[in-house]
């Protein structure tokens, strides 16, 4: 990457015919670049383009060193790049020669290092230790809440923090006779935040319960998938045990989520308890029989404590949201140096949201092992693309509004930058959601751009820890697997430090490089493995979880 004085702007790649602006810079600034000179025809917001040369209509506009987008109107040199300049293009792409040479980094800082983790039958290593308990269908979903009302307290692990002060407040200015105004503008006194009671069973981290709108009424599709991605948490290394609660006429029955157990763990031997209500009857007997099933497996899964594992049982999710125009020269290439020195070690990292590979496809497709893996991508590729377009949006609509007013504007445009987590190293698999990763290495897995679903599926997929990269700030986090935030920038890091736990920004500011900011957030990683430190989402109780709806997602 070359960058310019005083780091003003930077040229990503030495093909692009743009400039990013690393600040905000002013109509007739003058720009010096490769013995060019010129001065900005427009103001040009930080993390924005602006172009190198004089475009006409249709000429392609390169960034990463790949066709990211055309000119929609004639943009004059030094001209910003915006939604009505620039239209989304991205390159064809075929089955080609295998490009499989990588320079793998150096590695002796993390050689022999561990993480103390739960140790599953399977070989798996978990981060945490977690008791799930989730519905086969929505029609359960209030049976969950009565189960968390019921234990959640009781076994010391709700969450402390609340906002009943700042209610009680609001409650006393009323009876008090203030005005609505004065109730709005009042400073309200904070609840603080308490330690949490001491848990029964301190082997186990937490009880999960998960809640969802799907298992009937959707596409059989829809729901066999469902039943793949359950059975992908309660096998998953961070799941203690489950309890599962099935209505019993539903379309995602028992039987098949049973199938999917076995199809990911032949030998699954965890405490598992499945409740059918029709089958039952009364609520109280159905409830009083998950509280004893879910008790009982508590004490077998508080037998289970951390021991040292090698790092080459992390398998590491990488996500991003609110994705920014720093977020492809920042926090994802950092994502992607360390994803080479896990890929190095032995490790597994995956790599999901196929719309946000739109551009990119020629290049994952020749670092596939073998003819037969990049011909599975690329199909999964094409398939979701004519899905998404026959349904009126294609891969180009992917963006959104924030991640245009923050400098994306092209879907190949975040796409570039978004691969720039997965790395250098060889594609050893290529999944379809919700397939389970079994290969050391680079994984691509199917899931659509939204955060929220591709981080679900990644943890049920197996990633014990994902990596999210934001560049305006995303409070997402996950049930069961630590979610590690990531900031682009160092005004999101200071803004939001509620939600953030690293900031990449450091990598812009000229404070850190790539590699040494990707280093620390390895060390970061390894204390969260171990249990030593709880990222902002853990903290937050921010249990999110969306099954994907196929198709209608991008």
């Amino acid at each position: 990457m070359e960058e310019g004085k005083g780091h003003r702007f930077l040229q990503i790649h030495p093909d692009d015919n743009v400039l990013v602006a690393l600040q905000n810079l002013s109509k007739g600034k003058e720009i010096v670049f490769e013995g060019k000179t010129f001065h900005l025809c427009t103001d040009v917001a930080s993390k924005h383009k602006f172009s190198l040369q004089a475009l006409a209509i249709e000429d392609k506009i390169f960034m990463y060193g790949v066709l990211v987008g055309r000119a929609s109107k004639p943009i004059a040199l030094g001209e910003s790049l915006r939604v009505d300049n620039v239209q989304h293009d991205a390159n064809d792409f075929v089955l080609a020669e295998r490009k499989l040479d990588w320079q793998k980094p150096d590695v002796s800082e993390f050689e022999g290092k561990t993480f103390n983790g739960f140790h599953r039958a399977d070989g798996s290593v978990g981060t945490s230790n977690y008791w799930l308990v989730i519905p086969l269908v929505f029609c359960e979903n209030r049976n969950v809440s009565v189960l968390k009302e019921a234990l959640d307290e009781k076994l010391g692990y709700k969450k402390a923090k609340s906002y009943e002060n700042e209610v009680e407040s609001l409650i006393s200015l009323y009876k008090t006779g203030k005005t609505t105004q004065e109730i709005l503008h009042a400073d309200l006194q904070s609840t603080p935040e308490g330690l949490n009671q001491s848990k029964l069973f301190p082997n186990i981290d937490g009880i999960k319960f998960i809640t969802h709108d799907m298992g009937c009424g959707g596409t059989r599709m829809d729901s066999d998938a469902l039943c793949g991605l359950i059975a992908g948490y309660i096998t998953h290394p961070n799941v203690a045990g489950a309890t599962v609660l099935s209505l019993g006429c539903q379309h995602s029955q028992i039987s098949i989520l049973q199938n999917e157990i076995e199809k990911r763990d032949a030998s699954f031997n965890k405490p598992l308890a499945i409740l059918e209500q029709q089958n039952l009857g009364t609520e109280q007997i159905l409830m009083q029989e998950a509280l004893k099933q879910t008790f009982a497996g508590l004490i077998e899964a508080n037998k289970v404590t951390r021991k040292p594992a090698p790092l080459s049982k992390l398998c590491i999710g990488l996500e991003c949201g609110g994705s920014d125009g720093f977020s492809g020269i920042s926090a994802n290439p950092a994502l992607g140096y360390l994803s080479d020195i896990l890929v190095s070690m032995g490790g597994s990292v995956i790599l999901s949201e196929f719309p946000e590979l739109c551009g990119v496809e020629q290049e994952l497709s020749d670092r596939c092992v073998d003819e037969k893996t990049a011909n599975r991508f690329m199909h999964l590729m094409r398939t979701y693309n004519a899905k998404a377009e026959a349904d009126g949006s294609g891969f180009y609509a992917n963006p959104s509004p924030g991640n245009i007013r923050d400098g994306l504007i092209t879907d190949a445009m975040k796409s570039a930058g978004a691969a720039k987590k997965g790395g250098t190293s060889p594609v050893t698999a290529v999944l379809d959601y919700p397939e389970k990763v079994t290969k050391g290495g680079l994984n691509l897995l199917c899931t659509p751009g939204s955060d929220v679903e591709s981080t679900t599926a990644e943890v049920a997929s197996g990633a014990n820890i994902v990596l999210f990269t934001t560049g305006l700030g995303t409070p997402t986090g996950n049930p069961i697997a630590p979610v590690i935030k990531l900031s682009t920038n160092t005004n999101t890091f200071l803004k939001m430090p509620d939600i953030i736990d690293i900031n990449c920004g450091t990598i812009i500011d000229g404070a850190e490089t790539i590699q040494e900011n990707a280093h620390r957030i390895l060390n970061y990683v390894i204390s969260v493995a171990n249990g030593e430190v709880q990222p902002k989402a853990v903290q937050l109780g921010q249990d999110d979880f969306i099954p994907w709806k196929r198709g209608v997602s991008l």
